[in-house]
């Protein structure tokens, strides 16, 4: 039983069940458009179940046929209170979307995304950031950026390139290219494309066997492999070490080792 409580907020639903702490994209008359509130929901989920035990998966995925088209830039300018001072966004951006990014990057679970519809400018980096994505074969995703006219965010030209290489990143940023679930599998957007009817529940039985694995290995396997796009091999193989030690002295590790010899299929408690 977790000691934390995850409430929902306006347009997103929040649930901790079986160890996946589950968050929901809940505008569907808005293609789940993220605005403030949801923003903030996200921020204090995911921050509260990086220090939660109970918590071994998250599972993020959208209400109805989209998963989110974006920003909700209308809501946030349709306040009536005159133009904001300059410099609102840099101000703004580091405790919203710059924070909930790498909230995703390095919260130390698996993450799996399920993207049917539309995955558009932020969407689409929660999908890029997420450890898993499973999305919908003819589902689209797109940087609205260029043909809005303002520059990316939410980390859009840092995951881009690591994900697709600085070619294709390009063509999505600087082309507005839109791709398919079948090409975002191809370029290494997503892990798996299925029918649009099938990806919830891959999603979800994807989310459940991460769920029940080894939480401690996979949540610092998941920390190296962030920590080596920015090391030399040199700088790295200290930070397998430690991460070995840890693991090492899980109980897990000890479970998988008994696993191997009685040979049968371990059952990991994520401790």
């Amino acid at each position: 039983m977790s000691m934390f409580e995850y409430p929902s907020v306006d347009g997103l639903v929040i649930e901790l069940r079986a160890s996946i702490l589950r968050l929901e994209l809940d505008r569907p008359d808005r293609r789940n458009a993220i605005d403030d509130v949801m923003m903030a929901g996200l921020i204090d989920a995911l921050d509260q179940a990086g220090r939660d035990e109970e918590v071994r998966a998250v599972l993020l995925l959208g209400r109805g046929e989209h998963f989110c088209g974006g920003a909700d830039i209308v809501a946030r300018n349709a306040g009536g209170q005159g133009r904001p001072r300059v410099g609102s966004i840099q101000r703004r951006l580091p405790s919203q979307a710059h924070r909930l990014l790498p909230l995703l990057c390095s919260i130390q679970v698996p993450v799996v995304c399920a993207v049917t519809g539309w995955a558009a400018g932020i969407g689409f980096q929660l999908a890029l950031a997420s450890d898993f994505t499973v999305a919908a074969a003819d589902s689209r995703f797109w940087e609205p950026f260029a043909s809005r006219g303002f520059t990316p965010d939410s980390g859009a030209t840092w995951l881009l390139p690591r994900a697709v290489g600085p070619a294709r990143a390009r063509e999505l940023l600087l082309l507005g290219r839109e791709i398919s679930g079948v090409e975002a599998v191809e370029w290494g957007v997503a892990h798996r494309a299925v029918a649009a009817a099938e990806v919830d529940q891959v999603a979800i039985d994807l989310a459940t066997g991460l769920a029940s694995g080894p939480t401690v290995s996979l949540g610092l396997t998941k920390w190296l492999l962030s920590a080596s796009a920015s090391a030399s091999l040199e700088e790295h193989l200290p930070k397998e070490a430690f991460a070995m030690e840890l693991s090492s002295r899980s109980d897990d590790f000890r479970e998988g080792l008994a696993a191997f010899s009685d040979r049968r299929d371990p059952d990991f408690k994520g401790r």
